[in-house]
């Protein structure tokens, strides 16, 4: 066996045993966490494959879930209107962030499993998001 399919070997052993999504093999909820991932949530559903990203729980590090809200600034009302979501895996940097002159970013990070939740925001009208 060449070094190249023991490698393969070893790492289809590992995804098999350790990354587990229902938690039942092995404890995986000790050193796995889980979130949500979307590239574009509008605040109703998710506009391309929802799916999950998982990171390693190591206790030096902070490690999160992150959701990144967009708003748009809407000249006439004189405020940011929610425009929509990204949610991922990437490092946390919590806050808010002026990317444009009429685009800001609000960014929320949890650490808890399948925490970053869009639909928690409050900013987001179910009445005025619902489509026919």
């Amino acid at each position: 066996m060449g070094p190249r399919v023991f490698r393969l070997l070893l790492m289809s052993m590992f995804m098999v045993l350790f990354v587990n999504e229902r938690d039942r093999v092995l404890g995986a909820n000790k050193w796995f966490q889980l979130c949500r991932r979307c590239e574009f949530h509008n605040g109703y559903s998710c506009n391309h494959v929802i799916g999950s990203c998982w990171k390693f729980k190591i206790a030096n590090l902070k490690r999160a879930c992150v959701t990144d809200n967009f708003y748009y600034y809407d000249r006439v009302a004189d405020r940011y209107n929610y425009r929509y979501s990204v949610l991922s895996c990437r490092t946390c940097e919590e806050g808010s962030f002026m990317l444009f002159h009429d685009l800001y970013r609000e960014t929320f990070c949890c650490t808890e499993d399948n925490c970053n939740d869009p639909e928690k925001n409050m900013d987001i009208s179910k009445i005025a998001m619902s489509y026919p």
